[in-house]
């Protein structure tokens, strides 16, 4: 009898807190009701502005910016050419009838194609001898093209040294060499760092860069001759 009794004890307790639960779900669910109901007129508002801004986005995107990405990269076509050609002036101002880098990055500011006219920029202003340009729009890009990058930074470099800025120059050829997977432009950019650090009597810097490529890049180019541009530092670095 005592067992029957519990048992009823704990089914009564059971049934109770099933019955407080459905309440309290029952009073969230009003609460919730009563919240909605008066505040209507604000919930409408802001579902309305989410739309409009989902909405614009798609506008935006598919009848404004990529049109215009693909207007971008047609008006390319001619500058490019003339970079290739190097004809940098043409490049960079246009001929009168197709559009230099210029007026793209002005023109198409936000595009794929705008970030590289950046590119472009920077190398034919180098080329032309505008080096403070060039260092500005090559300061400008970016991109996730390993040999692109590495190139753009390293010639950012080529710009400080001459402007006679080596020191930063050569510290700029050394951000560069950062990109390790690049194996092709590093020691280049190394080497030209090495030589940088030699022109201003840094030859422990320049010996860093040299071990670099000898360590890093051994079956490069560079590497076949980096013994006697060593040998040379050990010898100046002791002096």
């Amino acid at each position: 009898m005592r067992l029957v009794n519990e048992i009823n004890t704990r089914m009564s307790k059971k049934n109770k807190n099933q019955i407080e639960g459905i309440e309290n779900v029952e009073e969230v669910l009003g609460r919730t009701e009563q919240f909605i109901e008066n505040n209507q007129k604000t919930i409408t508002y802001v579902v309305g502005f989410i739309i409009i801004i989902v909405l614009g986005y798609f506008g935006y995107n598919n009848y404004i910016y990529k049109p215009k990405v693909a207007e971008a990269s047609a008006s390319m076509f001619q500058a490019e050419r003339y970079f290739e050609q190097d004809s940098m002036r043409l490049a960079l101002y246009g001929d009168g009838n197709n559009y230099g880098f210029l007026y793209i990055l002005d023109e198409y500011s936000g595009t794929p194609s705008a970030n590289l006219a950046n590119y472009y920029s920077g190398i034919a202003f180098l080329n032309i001898g505008e080096y403070d340009k060039a260092i500005r729009h090559l300061g400008s890009f970016s991109s996730d093209d390993i040999i692109l990058s590495t190139i753009a930074q390293g010639a950012i470099g080529d710009a400080l040294v001459q402007k006679g800025e080596i020191e930063k120059g050569a510290k700029q050829y050394m951000k560069a060499a950062l990109n390790k997977k690049d194996k092709l432009n590093v020691p280049v950019i190394l080497m030209k760092a090495g030589i940088a650090f030699e022109e201003i009597g840094k030859y422990d810097k320049a010996l860093i860069a040299y071990k670099m490529i000898q360590s890093n890049y051994s079956k490069s180019r560079e590497a076949r001759m980096i013994e006697k541009y060593i040998s040379k530092a050990e010898v100046l670095a002791k002096k």
